[in-house]
């Protein structure tokens, strides 16, 4: 089969643009993650992340909608504990980290769902991917890009230095929690596809 009928086939279609946004997403978030100490964030919000896919699996909604949701809670979690507590990021999604996957484990067997459907989110499935997917991840993937390159001078203001930032003015906590937002949507976004 040649490169061109390769790229003919809808299944190819969906999974390059899925793979193309998800690869202009990851790294707008991800740049002020690294700055900012917290590169493990992606991996574990990804593991927290698996709760709501369990609970899309079991109450029969569209896996990424719990997941986002979820994953958003626990990132900002994560920035809370990050915030108020004497530890760094890394201790912090530490304790979250393995309590995302354990819980949905443990919601998926509680509603009798297959484990191996969580799992194809968890590893992700690049051919796989259904026109709803593609359309989860233009929708999720625009609003991280938009608001990383809109909010860029900001972003990296407070993730380089935030006393600095601060002292300007900017409204550091909403950042941090921003950032940690964008990078809970930008891991849904690539869950399907990495």
């Amino acid at each position: 089969m040649s490169a061109g009928e390769l790229f003919a086939l809808p299944f190819m279609q969906r999974a390059l643009i899925a793979a193309l946004l998800t690869g202009l997403a990851a790294p707008a978030v991800g740049t002020f993650l690294v700055q900012r100490r917290l590169a493990l964030m992606g991996d574990g919000i990804g593991h927290v992340a698996v709760t709501g896919v369990a609970i899309g699996l079991v109450t029969g909604a569209s896996p990424p909608w719990p997941a986002v949701l979820v994953a958003v809670a626990g990132a900002v979690l994560i920035e809370f504990i990050r915030e108020r507590g004497q530890t760094n990021g890394d201790v912090a999604l530490a304790l979250l980290f393995y309590g995302g996957l354990a819980g949905g484990i443990l919601i998926s067997g509680i509603g009798d769902s297959s484990t191996a459907t969580l799992q194809r989110y968890l590893f992700g499935s690049l051919t796989t991917i259904s026109i709803d997917d593609v359309i989860v991840t233009m929708v999720l993937a625009a609003v991280v890009i938009v608001l990383c390159l809109g909010l860029a001078p900001q972003l990296f203001a407070v993730a380089q230095d935030q006393e600095f930032a601060q002292v300007a003015g900017l409204r550091v906590r909403f950042y941090n929690v921003l950032v940690a937002v964008l990078a809970a949507v930008s891991v849904t976004v690539a869950m399907r596809t990495v």
